[in-house]
């Protein structure tokens, strides 16, 4: 009994993640609303940040209680395709349809951004399946995704609207960065020597600068830097 409870905190943890993913797409279709002191929008983007930390953890307890599992695996890619791909989706198809003024039930132009869920599902698809990506990925990670969107709505609301062919352009080139055949380098510490990790370090303290000057938007900036390190080390 205590090997079953044992095993099941991995995929426990990975629900979380979905779930956070799952209230996060909710409170999109109430971006405006205010819920205490903050926005759904923000407390979407809150849920997302949730998601990504359950996200880390189910693949460090995983470890740590050398509970693998083919289904833990397949489970997560279905609760990272929720948080990551659909619930940024629904932010951006709400915030480009409150920016259209649109009134009718769908807002057409606003669909692309569904997009950004579709590759996130064919990124992970393929990730599933491809044994090269252990100590590097292909394509843009899909958590990174959900991170640039989260900073781009941010920025939408706090400054203005950029229009919708400038928000096209982003969604379809994120979309394709995640299916790219760009190699990137994974966030994850194998150890903390610097020689080994001085670019996740560099990367670390980017975020770091980019939040602090920026506030939320800096997200939006710090995904571009981390696709420019890439190129660059490649």
């Amino acid at each position: 009994m205590i090997k079953r409870i044992v095993a099941s905190i991995p995929n426990t943890i990975t629900l979380l993640n979905l779930l956070s993913g799952a209230v996060a797409c909710i409170l999109s279709f109430h971006s405006s609303t205010l819920i205490g002191s903050l926005t759904g929008c923000q407390w979407a983007f809150i849920f997302i940040g949730m998601a990504a930390v359950f996200d880390f953890c189910d693949g460090a307890s995983a470890r740590l209680l050398h509970a693998y599992s083919p289904v833990g695996k397949e489970l997560d890619s279905l609760a990272d395709l929720v948080s990551f791909g659909l619930a940024p989706s629904l932010l951006l198809y709400n915030a480009i349809s409150a920016a259209e003024g649109a009134t009718d039930l769908l807002c057409l132009p606003a669909l692309v951004s569904l997009f950004i869920a579709a590759m996130g599902a064919l990124r992970l698809a393929r990730f599933n399946v491809d044994d090269r990506q252990t100590t590097e990925f292909i394509g843009l990670p899909i958590p990174a995704n959900a991170l640039f969107w989260i900073g781009y709505i941010a920025w939408m609301n706090s400054h203005a609207y950029p229009g919708l062919w400038v928000s096209l352009i982003f969604i379809v080139a994120l979309g394709l960065m995640m299916v790219s055949p760009l190699h990137m380098f994974s966030l994850k510490f194998k150890n903390f020597a610097f020689k080994e990790n001085y670019l996740r370090y560099l990367l670390i303290a980017s975020a770091v600068l980019m939040v602090i000057w920026l506030g939320v938007p800096g997200f939006a900036w710090t995904i571009v830097i981390y696709i420019l390190m890439s190129v660059v080390n490649r």
